[in-house]
């Protein structure tokens, strides 16, 4: 008996738009200290845009996953595409806080057309149920592959050209991806599928305490993450001690903390790739609640232990392998959880509610993270509320049901 092929053109392509995606929103936080020093701005005006962003991003995942399932996979990427690229245009000619915060809409309507709620159905479609874990999973890791070298790019591209350029640049990058767009085609919904409307489905999870608590519990992820996108490499810029001569980092030409807070955004993606790929394994091994459970906990942990010591080059390199290998993990499990619970054929618009979530804290992690720095002067508050918010999602994980209901859903 053959064995279907983990890689297909679907998941290589869908894989290649989520890296270009993830690497131009993994940048925006390089850009924090530059705008903010250019128009003599507080800290909380840029970081209110990328929050903005994030909670558009949420807006618009539901709107991109219900709008695929009904007009096509590549015509709601395309238009995805069309408005990350106006967004980032936009953006490049912006001169207050105002524009820069109006144009985060369209960047966050792009990431959502171009990210994980349409992408993830796709590839989960197109995929065996054998590889459909696994193909979840990788498609996720390159969201962190595109995250290992956005930042760094954006920092060295900013040591070139002003900061408008390097928005130019990635509006090019975004538009090229849809070269590639014919190759991805997904195969039809099943006959069983077509037969129940998307307003049953709905129906069907929103009565089911199961989907609220992957709701709730997917908050602390986008608070964790959208925090330490927007933040961390600022945060390190500042607080972090100095690169001593002489040290492997300064050998390999980090020597500024600011350099050091660009390659920590590297280093993360660098370490959930593999994180990711692990997850994906896992997820069909054992229930998945419990990995979920596992990995809220893992990150609640180093969070509160990485606060409470000295930040040096040592513990910044430490904490961003840790919560590397924690950062997306929760995607291919979350996903796939949705997936095997409520069926394939609208899980876009279903994972795209639940991301809604996600963006939510995303929101409320990088306002805060702006806001507390210009009354406080550090992030502490908003690191303490991020610890809480994660035990917060390691307990509600644990009572979520695994098993579907009706016979026809198909198991992922």
């Amino acid at each position: 008996m053959s064995r279907t092929p983990l890689f297909t053109p679907v998941l290589v392509v869908g894989c290649l738009i989520i890296l270009i995606s993830f690497a131009i929103r993994a940048s925006f936080g390089v850009f924090q200290i530059p705008i903010a020093t250019e128009f003599n701005w507080p800290r909380a005006e840029f970081s209110l845009a990328i929050a903005i962003q994030n909670l558009a991003w949420g807006i618009g995942q539901p709107i991109f996953g219900a709008m695929a399932e009904k007009i096509g996979d590549r015509k709601a990427i395309i238009l995805g595409a069309v408005i990350y690229a106006a967004g980032l245009v936009l953006s490049s000619f912006a001169v207050s806080p105002l524009q820069h915060q109006m144009y985060e809409v369209l960047v966050g309507f792009g990431v959502a057309g171009t990210g994980f709620g349409v992408i993830l159905a796709v590839v989960g479609r197109a995929s065996s149920d054998e590889n459909r874990s696994m193909s979840l999973a990788i498609a996720t890791a390159a969201g962190s592959a595109g995250q290992i070298f956005g930042a760094p790019l954006a920092e060295w591209m900013l040591g070139m050209m002003p900061w408008q350029q390097v928005f130019l640049v990635f509006t090019v990058a975004i538009l090229a991806v849809l070269l590639f767009l014919p190759l991805m085609r997904a195969p039809a919904a099943s006959k069983a599928e077509l037969e129940e409307s998307m307003g049953t489905i709905l129906g069907r999870a929103f009565r089911d305490p199961s989907f609220a608590l992957i709701f709730l519990g997917f908050f602390s992820c986008g608070y964790q993450l959208a925090f330490v996108t927007a933040h961390f490499p600022a945060f390190v810029t500042e607080l972090c001690s100095p690169i001593a001569a002489g040290s492997v980092l300064h050998n390999l030409g980090v020597t500024t903390t600011s350099a050091l807070g660009a390659v920590s955004i590297a280093v993360i993606g660098v370490a959930n790739v593999g994180g990711t790929l692990l997850a994906g394994w896992a997820g069909k091994r054992w229930p998945r609640k419990y990995l979920l459970a596992m990995i809220y906990l893992l990150r609640t942990i180093a969070a509160a232990l990485f606060i409470m010591l000295p930040i040096t080059p040592v513990s910044v390199l430490v904490f961003s392998v840790v919560m590397g290998s924690l950062w997306l993990a929760t995607v291919p499990l979350t996903s796939g959880l949705v997936a095997h619970l409520y069926g394939l054929r609208y899980m876009g618009t279903l994972y795209g509610i639940v991301f809604f979530s996600h963006q939510l804290g995303g929101f409320l992690g990088v306002w805060l993270g702006g806001r507390m720095y210009d009354i406080y002067g550090d992030y502490t508050l908003v690191w303490w509320i991020g610890v809480g918010v994660g035990a917060l999602s390691a307990i509600v994980h644990l009572p979520v049901r695994e098993t579907p209901r009706l016979a026809a859903t198909q198991p992922v």
